[in-house]
């Protein structure tokens, strides 16, 4: 039986969703805008770490729980980490109305490693059965 990848396509969509409302620029648009400070950097903190989760589910698609070692993992947070610079330069470089900011990257780095974290504590352990 064919094992679906669902937490890769996850995955995937959600790195897309990342890349399509980092390079929009929603300021000449008719949404309804609410003002709460630093809003912008929870939402890179939650972008990244999502990513993180997802992106650690879909490697124990294809790998055994035990075959999931944590040098596989680091390459998925340096992968998401360079992806978040990419996105900024992004940003800075082919859009109009979007800016790249340093704190941005500094949510999303720590958003990566609360990813790793969370999906270490909740999906990475061996279970002992009692």
């Amino acid at each position: 039986m064919v094992k679906k990848p669902i937490y890769t396509i996850l995955f995937i969509s959600w790195v897309v969703l990342i890349t399509l409302l980092s390079l929009f620029s929603f300021s000449n648009t008719d949404l309804p805008s609410v003002k709460i400070p630093y809003i912008d950097k929870l939402v890179h903190f939650t972008f990244y770490s999502v990513a993180t989760l997802l992106g650690v589910l879909s490697l124990k698609e294809f790998f055994n729980i035990k075959k999931v070692k944590t040098l596989i993992i680091w390459y998925l947070a340096f992968i998401l980490i360079v992806y978040g610079i990419i996105i900024e330069i992004l940003q800075h470089t082919i859009t109009v109305a979007r800016s790249a900011e340093f704190l941005d990257f500094v949510a999303n780095t720590i958003g990566v490693f609360v990813g790793l974290f969370v999906a270490k504590q909740l999906f990475l352990k061996e279970r002992i059965l009692k």
